[in-house]
């Protein structure tokens, strides 16, 4: 938690006054053990050749660890018992500094930050350390391959006219299956529009070896002729632009859709394949989810009363066997 504030504190800093900006572009990197991984870190403003530039790295539950910092010369660090295991590098002409772990193992999976020195003028103190937003690393095995599309796949489910009705409002379910890293970030804007919308997330659920993740929005009767577009940054989206997944207007589709669709994305790089359901099913997926819940109660009682009824008769058997031998 210490961490986070001190990241928070300087981004919103640096931010103030303008000076620097650490920008760590990737949210996760995957390297495949035994091979090496490059992480980047972007300097902003500053005289970036003079600049120390330090990393660090962070596991959960454990404290924050300095790994090595370069200022012209590329520095080089054992680590566990590993020679030349990191090495940190500058380069000039793009204001960036790479780390580069080499002969990767499950335990190099950690949270990775550059981070800077500044003069903090508003301080006694004299000075303050920015840091970059931090890259996850995740180390996969040899066998699992790479090549494969682990970008999120959509599904997404239209507002119900039972909803609409009953409520004035409507929700917009996008689901999100078979990607991998679990590290994605999903937000929503109006078409053509730039404000990032008040949305809701779901937690991000592991499916056998990949991630799943629900993320919703509800808008009022009144907004929904626009159409709506829900976004996806994930590191294994195709050629690393990000997913913008359209969502009709209402008014557009009130008989309603429901087979699978081909959905041009708004950035005409990125084709979306995207499943679009009718609201109603989105309200079939609840109840069905709710009645398996109570059949799979109904059946525990059962078992219950079953051995509470067989426990019942075993002990009576054996007490009247016990009795007949006595006698």
């Amino acid at each position: 938690m210490a961490l986070l504030e001190a990241i928070l504190f300087s981004s919103l800093w640096a931010f103030g006054l303008g000076q620097v900006k650490l920008e760590q572009p990737e949210r996760a990197v995957t390297g495949v053990r035994d091979r090496s991984v490059l992480i980047s870190c972007k300097v902003s403003s500053g005289d970036f050749s003079k600049e120390y530039i330090h990393w660090y790295r962070h596991k959960p539950n454990q404290g924050i660890e300095h790994l090595a910092y370069v200022v012209t010369a590329p520095a080089l660090k054992d680590l566990g018992g590993k020679k030349n295991k990191i090495e940190a590098r500058k380069d000039a002409p793009t204001s960036t500094s790479t780390l580069k772990i080499r002969f990767l193992e499950k335990e190099d999976e950690a949270t990775y930050y550059c981070a800077s020195w500044r003069s903090n003028h508003c301080d006694s103190s004299g000075w303050i350390k920015i840091f970059g937003g931090g890259t996850k690393l995740i180390v996969t095995l040899p066998d699992r391959s790479l090549d494969v599309d682990m970008s999120p796949k959509p599904t997404i489910f239209l507002p119900s006219i039972d909803e609409i009705n009953l409520h004035e409002a409507g929700t917009h379910l996008c689901l999100l299956e078979k990607f991998f890293p679990d590290v994605i970030k999903v937000y929503w804007k109006e078409k053509n529009g730039n404000r990032v919308l008040e949305s809701q997330q779901g937690n991000i659920i592991k499916t056998n070896d990949t991630y799943m993740k629900f993320s919703w929005l509800t808008v009022t009767k009144r907004s929904m002729d626009n159409e709506l577009v829900c976004i996806v940054k994930h590191q294994n989206n195709k050629r690393g632009v990000d997913q913008e997944i359209l969502f009709p207007s209402i008014e557009n589709n009130k008989s309603g859709i429901d087979q699978e669709i081909l959905f041009p994305s708004i950035n005409k790089e990125v084709t979306t394949h995207a499943c679009v359901k009718k609201g109603s099913d989105s309200l079939q997926l609840q109840l069905t989810n709710t009645f398996a819940c109570y059949t799979y109660l109904l059946l525990l009682l059962k078992s219950l009363v079953y051995f509470f009824i067989i426990s019942f008769c075993v002990c009576r058997r054996t007490a009247v066997c016990g009795h007949g031998k006595s006698s």
